[in-house]
């Protein structure tokens, strides 16, 4: 209180501030912040008065002061910038260059970055030229710091030719950017899909020669290179730096090449990587090891899949939970479901807890098998657990259902989903509209989707073909062509099963000339026609008598290399069965039977009724 009542008759001084100098005014500006903080400047109106005396050096003067404490010249600094109403002067850019200094001496990095941050995207920006010019002749340990925060500043603000400006400067003054520094440059030239330009400066750290690059630094832009599908210049790059001696790959940058291969379906880049891997001595990490199970079991090769799981316990490397959910979700796709629960109690056992995924992987097998009373209890045991359930594993049950005809209990099951705040979405529509098609519920499914547009949800492929189906079974096929042209229109590219939808039902109709011509449609679009495209119009052509159309669309379709269906075969059988063309059906009945397709009594049916008509 009492220094409060010194400072206060200090300002009660006659027509102070007009008589005294800038030096003095400064001076008792720093002895109120020494003394009292900022607290009389924001309360007594004596010492507010001060400060419409400041001006650019009184500024100055204050914040160079070495008696006023740094915390003390930020606060003041933050006052200035914040109270417009009662200071007119606003700090200028050597202000902000003083306070960095000041903060610098403190060893205060944290604010002054900050501080950089405010001048870099402050309403008053600076430009990196003016900014060094302030600090070009100060102390070089001060300079390189300053230099290389700003440049940090710059890169995370993807500021990138001022960043480059100020890697300029350091450069042509014999200075340098910390590594980590570059890489936060790299990181945004990353993310921003600069891959040249990333590359490019990763270059210049190398030739730089003092800047150590570390394989943090080459791996990210590997990352980049292969995010681009320049896998085999990612390589090189690799190469490249390890003859030189400058920097060499670990697993991180090898696993970052065999995922791009992976993903690109590149066998001999795969086996590339791994000999490189074995070559360098590089050991396999767990990330190593599951994207080799992913890889293998894309390829339908399970057991080598598994192969490579137990080769991870061999080499004593523990399988965290994303490699067990990755292999026990493989299992059940490929309706392993007892080898999956296996690896799920040996999961537990391990004392590792499954997630949500772990739990949805199992719940998707049993579904797929129609063992629902087995996926009712892995969500009571998921809930029992914590683990909330999502939207996915919803969907999935539902979907279950659907598929052993049980609606009410997929649509009961939607409720549920809905009252715990996930919406229906698009594939929510679509499961459940799917299940009432099976059960011929035409109507009620397509009810349902028109409802789920209503609502905002919008359609996507799946939606519209099925739509088509529904209107084709219902012999409007006006209206299927409709929303396959709405599909287009709405940005959704048909694909081979949307075509094979309206030309089936085109062909149904007896339309032939127009199923013929969405054919050539989707090949003009880069899609193959399938068996069942081929099924369709060959069954169209026999429904029209037209049995020589009907045998040049299936010797086209094996040429093709298609192989021909029980649907297939039924469709040419019966056609040139009634045609009494007995020796070319008996000819593909001995054709089917060789390939192991299993004749249905249609095939029967019209074999004998060839035999009728030949007779006769």
């Amino acid at each position: 209180m009492s220094s409060q009542k010194n400072l206060l008759r200090m300002f009660k001084t006659p027509s102070m501030p007009s008589l005294l100098s800038n030096q003095e005014i400064a001076e008792k500006i720093s002895n109120t912040l020494i003394d009292s903080g900022l607290k009389l400047f924001k309360t007594t109106k004596k010492v507010q008065s001060l400060l419409s005396y400041l001006n650019p050096q009184i500024t100055h003067l204050v914040l160079s002061n070495p008696h006023l404490p740094p915390h003390s010249c930020l606060a003041f600094f933050n006052f200035l910038q914040e109270n417009h109403s009662l200071i007119t002067h606003k700090p200028d850019l050597q202000d902000h260059v003083i306070l960095i200094s000041r903060l610098y001496q403190a060893r205060k990095f944290a604010a002054m970055k900050n501080m950089l941050n405010c001048m870099v995207t402050g309403s008053c920006t600076f430009c990196p030229s003016s900014i060094i010019s302030l600090v070009d002749k100060s102390e070089p340990s001060f300079v390189a710091k300053f230099c290389d925060m700003l440049f940090r500043v710059y890169s995370d603000n993807r500021l990138f030719d001022d960043a480059f400006r100020v890697y300029n400067y350091v450069e042509s003054n014999g200075l340098a950017i910390e590594e980590r520094s570059c890489f936060v440059l790299l990181l945004a030239l990353k993310k921003c899909d600069m891959a040249e330009l990333c590359l490019s400066f990763f270059h210049r750290m190398v030739d730089s020669g003092t800047i150590g690059v570390t394989v943090h630094s080459l791996t990210l832009v590997i990352d980049g290179l292969c995010k681009r599908r320049e896998i085999e210049n990612a390589k090189l790059l690799v190469d490249e730096m390890k003859s030189k001696g400058i920097v060499k790959p670990n697993v991180f940058t090898y696993n970052t090449m065999l995922n791009a291969y992976i993903e690109q379906k590149d066998y001999s880049g795969v086996d590339d990587i791994l000999s490189l891997m074995e070559k360098d001595q590089v050991v396999h990490n767990v990330t190593t090891y599951t994207l080799l199970i992913e890889w293998y079991a894309s390829l339908g090769k399970i057991k080598d899949a598994e192969k490579i799981f137990d080769e991870m316990y061999a080499k004593n490397i523990v399988p965290d939970v994303y490699v067990y959910t990755s292999i026990i979700s493989w299992n059940c796709r490929f309706g392993n479901i007892k080898r999956a629960f296996a690896l799920f109690d040996e999961l537990t056992g391990r004392g590792i807890l499954p997630n949500a995924h772990t739990y949805g992987a199992l719940i998707s097998g049993v579904c797929k098998a129609g063992q629902m009373e087995a996926a009712e209890i892995l969500v009571n045991e998921m809930q029992s657990k914590g683990i909330a359930l999502n939207q996915v594993i919803f969907n999935t049950i539902m979907d279950g259902y659907c598929k052993i005809g049980m609606m009410d209990e997929a649509l009961r099951l939607q409720d549920i989903m809905e009252s715990k705040g996930f919406k229906s979405d698009v594939f929510s529509y679509n499961i459940i509209g799917s299940g009432l098609c099976k059960l011929n519920r035409y109507e009620e499914a397509k009810r349902l989707l028109m409802t789920m547009v209503e609502k905002g949800v919008a359609p996507n492929i799946v939606s519209f073909t099925t739509l088509m189906d529904i209107c084709c079974k219902e012999g409007n096929i006006a209206e299927a062509e409709r929303f396959f042209r709405d599909m287009e229109k709405k940005g959704e590219r048909p694909n081979t099963i949307s075509y094979n939808s309206i030309i089936d039902g085109f062909s149904k109709e007896g339309k032939m000339k127009e199923a013929h011509k969405l054919k050539n449609e989707m090949e003009s679009k880069g899609l193959i026609p399938d068996v069942y495209t081929y099924t369709s119009l060959i069954h169209g052509e026999c429904i029209a008598g037209r049995v020589d159309e009907a045998m040049k669309l299936f010797n086209e379709m094996c040429r093709r290399g298609i192989t021909a269906n029980v649907v297939t075969y039924t469709a040419v059988i019966s056609g040139l069965s009634k045609e009494g063309r007995d020796d070319d059906a008996f000819r593909l009945y001995d054709e089917m039977m060789k390939m192991g397709l299993t004749p249905d009594d249609r095939v029967y049916a019209s074999l004998v009724s060839s035999l009728h008509k030949t007779r006769t």
